[in-house]
């Protein structure tokens, strides 16, 4: 569904927002896109196990076990950080990750860093059997082909299509399914100039740019001025928005419209990619920090 933004932009700009948020409760927005192809693939397979990683407060986890649980597979969740061991009920992605029948894997960050090794993935795979391994974030070839589904021929009149990039995936799904007058923008949020390389692994043509000016200083970094943002927006708007993924995303798309970057006339859709169940989570580091919370959660 595309919701319009009920915010007047200057020269004649319009925004409105893909709400793959609303696809499913739980397997929210580029997180079922990622795994449809997926889930199909491992059970062609015919694994009866996925396996995954992710950290505390990871949307792939608490998306992969719910697809699990829904569709009849047995989920293992490699999380890092051993610490966390006997914190699972505090947690609230695990938490619900727990509901939905995963079985956790605690690993040091040492460890963890190792979890794209042929020892690692043997050593994994002797404790806990056949297992359909699926990459932090959920980002392959089929993730991307899922992603691809998201574009249809009832968006060809927009101009531009904004996604939050955190793996690459989405964005790249998207870039390969743009009408021939679009431009993808993507929006990072993470440090790093590593996610254009990776975009270039999977994106089959070169219209889209990707903007690093957002991230508020790193992967799930967050200060005062997004929430503030954050619950402002859902004031004017109505529209939730998470504040590691599609939160820094709008701050930069209306940061660029006050800047003049897009032309007149200009017919912007934002993917809204989900992710709302970490607010929860957020909101807990965010009261140790005494920073305002954000508030439609």
């Amino acid at each position: 569904m595309n919701q319009v933004v009920n915010i007047e932009f200057p020269n004649e700009i319009v925004l409105f927002v893909k709400r793959e948020d609303l696809l499913h409760p739980q397997i929210s927005g580029n997180k079922f896109r990622k795994l449809k192809y997926n889930l199909q693939e491992a059970k062609n397979q015919g694994f009866s196990k996925l396996l995954t990683f992710g950290g505390a407060f990871s949307n792939h986890i608490a998306a992969t076990a719910a697809a699990g649980n829904e569709f009849g597979f047995h989920t293992i969740g490699v999380i890092r950080g051993e610490e966390l061991v006997d914190k699972i009920d505090q947690n609230a992605t695990l938490s619900l990750a727990k509901e939905n029948g995963m079985q956790f894997e605690f690993v040091s960050r040492e460890c963890y860093r190792q979890k794209e090794t042929t020892e690692f993935i043997e050593k994994i795979s002797e404790k806990y059997g056949k297992v359909f391994v699926l990459p932090e974030g959920g980002t392959n070839e089929l993730a991307v082909k899922g992603c691809e589904e998201i574009l249809t021929a009832s968006d060809a009149d927009f101009t531009h299509v904004c996604c939050a990039v955190g793996t690459g995936g989405t964005v790249s799904g998207i870039i390969n399914s743009l009408h021939p007058n679009q431009k993808a923008i993507g929006f990072a949020v993470l440090k790093g100039d590593f996610l254009s390389q990776d975009i270039c692994r999977f994106a089959k043509n070169g219209r889209w740019f990707l903007n690093n000016d957002y991230h508020f200083g790193g992967y799930a970094k967050i200060n005062e001025e997004l929430v503030r943002f954050l619950n402002d927006f859902h004031k004017q708007t109505g529209i939730p928005l998470d504040p590691v993924y599609t939160g820094k995303m709008f701050f930069g798309i209306l940061d660029l419209i006050k800047k003049d970057y897009f032309k007149k006339g200009s017919k912007i859709l934002a993917i809204h990619t989900g992710g709302l169940q970490g607010i929860r989570g957020m909101n807990e580091v965010l009261k140790k920090k005494g920073l305002p919370i954000i508030d439609y959660i």
